[in-house]
């Protein structure tokens, strides 16, 4: 028996079937070590020597396999066929090695690039030893990301309080998330008009046509600039005649795609479907894995982190097979289309994204699919099966025409197309040509040269020139991938990594850089310049694709990076924070310093009108705070859109007076703090403030409001029942009603101030009913059924919990990481948090781990109390 290991879980069972009784197939479940994060993981002086560290799951997993393999006669690696999947099988053996759990049984390393029956059996009859140049790469690219991290993350603790550094790569991305904020901060708007006819023909069809000369004049698109410009040349055209002086159509050919690569995939399921960068992986990885397709358990696509854009030959005739008998000989070309990589040194060296059988349509596999996957399976199966079709082929058509008023003329253009032949189009187009088609392909009616035309009427419409738009997840991407930057693997984690450490946010699917995150990059981008340059960051990737071709020596690589990086560590740590908070002031003006609508010096303080606003650096990061200080104590959040100067009207250091409490007779005033605005009543350390609330503005905030936020909490009643007080307030989770140590979430703010009795009870028990509520408990409901563990001994459930979403397996309950979407939970997911909690001895009373069982003293038993306190914080909070 031979021991097989592979990374996850749904993989092993599928495998095994495919392999049979001779096999044991166990997983990985991803990485097994890592650098351990404290300094000296990687050591430049010992020629960058580098200390592992296996956690304590993956101990337990490494030692079952070591088990197996004690008692097998080989072991086969066969993890993913990528960079990050040769390290893993080479991790894996170096712990067996050090274990002395192989002797002298043979190694085999094997890939392949689909999870189906023939292309495993084919893996295993071709089996290869670890690509030692493909581990050199991953050591050389961990040990840049780490030598990064930890050499610069002192340094900003020191001149950046609160920064921690992106990364490496992630540290380049970020930057063209700020220097895109920074374009349109900085952009000027432009007026400009346009001119459009509406014509007919003698035939009584019309069209439109749009000015393209005046005067003899060529003109651009800001060259008509104002109203009475624009006025002009349409009472000019309101008495013209019109004429058409050539119709001109030209047949065109529109050529398909190649098939997708990761980051082609992720452009297109989020255009198409909505789809973040993350989801749609996690859904590609089910895909991938496996599916039970009528008994039958079979990947649906091919290996989904590639560069690559070719498909095998045999793949290629089954797609065109596929195109015969769904579209019809027509759309079949005489030649089967061949791409090529765009990637200087495709370094995932497979193929590109497709389906394991292209007559597995979209519809016979729709049944046995999620609605997820099955979208995105559908997207897979047109763009690849487009790929192998023929052109459309479109004819467009071009008229020119004349407009002649007295002695002053005018020129007009109008365009049109018609597909003539749909080709590949039947079965994908791209959403961007989808909407060229909305905007711009319109179908002519019939024009003869040098016929009149009616006018019918002229339009002027005025516009403005728009900034660059900021990135989607999707078009971050593709401009990495365009300047080379990054690779299939990483894209994912590259944006992970700055959504979670709140460098950037996603606003209606854009990429916002949050004032953190612009700091950061504008103290890299003016100390460590070098070092977040596109082309060097560039460079460096092609030096790791060099050294995974064995062209390049993985430790020269280092060397040369680590003498020019440590000594630019060394320079900055001699600088005084002065220094770089002045440099941050002239690369952040926009953000520090934001315009005044009175024309006004912005970087005057607005309270003692004498000193100069600046960056400052707390304990909690930056803000914006006056020289003059302690005399004067004005002080800003940075990057306060809604109140930017804190001059919100009455006083003269920033705060406006809303009025005084009819019962303390105290002022209540309203003021900016560096966490942004909030309500105070009173002076002092016993002044009660309470910040504003989510979804409310400081242009509506008034006295009433303002006296119903300082009464929160508020007593909503006594419970029927149990006669203890129901009372309503604000927490870090949002408007809550709370009876007894059950917490309830409300659907909005105004909820707190208008919910009764009545209402309060239901809502609790409603709480109760679907999750635990304090001591009276219940049944979380379930969001999602992810089926039977793999390893047996019951189902997975995604349940609701009290204090959020968590995977529950028998008596294990593993809490789901912070942002983790509930539904995008995979099974695969859900094995290793529950194997985790149990290394860590929440297996909920069996065995070994018996002591960790007793409920009444888990943290969830005693959270209530401490929640309880979290809300009166965040109600109370300082400004």
């Amino acid at each position: 028996m031979d021991v097989v290991v592979v990374e996850s879980p749904a993989k092993a069972k599928t495998i095994n079937k495919y392999l049979g009784k001779n096999y044991k197939v166990l997983a990985s479940f991803g990485h097994v070590r890592d650098l351990p994060a404290k300094d000296g993981s990687v050591r430049p002086d010992e020629d960058f020597a580098m200390s592992w560290a296996v956690d304590t799951a993956s101990s337990k997993r490494l030692a079952d396999i070591a088990k197996a393999v004690k008692d097998a006669d080989g072991l086969i690696l066969a993890t993913d066929p990528d960079r990050e999947g040769e390290a893993i099988s080479w991790h894996v053996l170096e712990v067996l090695k050090q274990k002395r759990a192989l002797k002298d049984k043979p190694v085999s390393r094997v890939v392949f690039n689909a999870i189906t029956k023939s292309s495993v059996l084919e893996a295993m009859a071709n089996p290869r030893q670890i690509d030692a140049p493909l581990v050199d790469a991953y050591l050389a690219r961990r040990a840049l990301d780490y030598l990064v991290g930890f050499t610069l993350s002192p340094v900003l603790w020191r001149k950046l309080p609160g920064a921690r550094s992106a990364g490496r790569v992630q540290s380049v991305a970020l930057r063209l998330v700020c220097d895109r904020e920074l374009e349109i901060e900085r952009f000027i708007r432009e007026e400009y008009w346009q001119i459009a006819a509406i014509l007919g023909t003698p035939r009584k069809e019309n069209f439109e046509a749009r000015l393209t000369a005046f005067d003899r004049r060529k003109l651009q698109k800001l060259d008509i600039a104002n109203k009475a410009q624009a006025e002009d040349i349409k009472a000019m055209l309101e008495g013209a005649t019109f004429k058409a002086l050539s119709v001109e159509a030209k047949p065109t050919r529109r050529n398909p795609g190649p098939p997708f690569t990761t980051s082609t995939l992720q452009q297109a399921a989020s255009s198409r479907l909505g789809f973040s960068a993350t989801r749609t992986m996690q859904v590609a990885q089910r895909l991938y894995e496996g599916m039970d397709i009528g008994g039958e358990t079979t990947g649906l696509i091919t290996y989904m982190r590639t560069d690559g854009v070719q498909m095998a030959p045999e793949a290629i005739s089954a797609a065109r097979d596929a195109i015969a008998k769904e579209f019809g000989p027509k759309y079949l070309p005489e030649k089967p289309r061949q791409y090529t990589t765009k990637a200087k040194n495709a370094q995932e060296a497979h193929e590109a994204i497709r389906p394991t059988d292209f007559m597995r349509t979209p519809a016979s596999v729709r049944q046995y699919l999620d609605a997820d996957q099955a979208r995105l399976y559908e997207v897979v199966w047109k763009r690849a099966i487009a790929s192998q079709m023929q052109p459309a082929e479109i004819e467009r058509t071009t008229v020119e025409i004349e407009a002649v008023n007295g002695a002053r003329t005018a020129e007009l253009r109008a365009v049109g197309s018609v597909v003539r032949f749909d080709g590949f189009i039947a079965a994908y187009t791209d959403q961007k040509d989808e909407d060229a088609e909305d905007e711009e392909d319109r179908r002519l009616p019939e024009i003869r040269a040098g016929e009149q035309l009616d006018r019918e009427a002229i339009n002027a419409t005025q516009h403005t020139t728009e900034p660059p738009p900021r990135y989607s997840e999707a078009s971050l991407i593709k401009k990495l991938e365009e300047l080379g930057i990054g690779r299939p693997s990483t894209y994912t984690a590259i944006l992970k990594t700055l959504e979670d450490r709140d460098y950037v946010t996603l606003d209606k699917r854009k990429l916002l850089p949050q004032a953190k995150g612009r700091l950061l990059s504008a103290f890299l981008e003016s100390f460590f310049e070098r070092y977040v340059e596109y082309d060097f960051t560039a460079s460096l990737e092609e030096k790791l694709d060099e050294i995974s071709d064995g062209k390049l020596a993985w430790k020269d690589v280092l060397r040369d990076f680590w003498k020019d990086f440590s000594g630019a560590v060394a320079d900055i740590k001699e600088l005084r924070v002065t220094d770089v908070l002045d440099a941050l002031n002239e690369e952040l003006a926009p953000l520090v310093f934001p315009a005044r609508e009175d024309g006004s010096n912005p970087r005057i303080c607005p309270k003692c009108g004498t000193g100069n606003l600046s960056l400052k650096l707390g304990k909690f990061g930056a803000f914006v705070g006056c020289s003059n200080y302690p005399e004067c104590s004005f002080t800003r959040q940075l990057g306060d859109a809604a109140n930017p100067n804190a001059e919100n009207g009455n006083g003269e250091d920033g705060t406006k007076v809303l009025g005084k409490d009819p019962y303390t007779a105290e002022e209540i005033t309203l003021r900016s703090g560096r966490f942004g605005p909030y309500i105070q009543r009173g002076d002092g350390k016993e002044a009660k403030r309470s910040s504003l609330p989510k979804g409310w503005t400081v242009d509506s905030i008034d006295h009433e409001k303002a006296l119903a936020l300082l009464s929160l909490p508020r007593d909503v009643g006594k419970h029927p029942e149990s006669g203890k007080m129901i009372s309503a307030g604000l927490g870090r989770y949002g408007p809550f009603v709370l009876h007894d140590g059950t917490y309830a979430n409300l659907d909005n703010v105004e909820d707190v101030f208008s919910i009764g009795l009545n209402r309060a009870v239901s809502v609790i028990a409603e709480k109760q009913l679907k999750g635990p509520g304090g001591r009276n408990g219940g049944t979380p409901a379930a969001l999602k059924e992810l089926g039977e563990h793999p390893a047996g001994g019951g189902k997975i459930v995604v349940r609701d919990g009290k204090y959020g979403p968590y995977v529950n397996f028998g008596k294990v309950n593993a809490t789901l990481p912070k942002g983790k979407d509930p539904q995008s939970v995979t099974i695969e997911d859900a094995v290793a948090l529950i194997a985790e909690k149990e290394a860590k001895g929440g297996n909920g009373g069996r065995k070994p781990f018996r002591k960790a069982a007793a409920p009444a003293k888990t943290p969830a038993a005693k959270k209530p109390a401490a929640q309880k306190v979290a809300a009166k914080k965040v109600v109370n909070k300082k400004g």
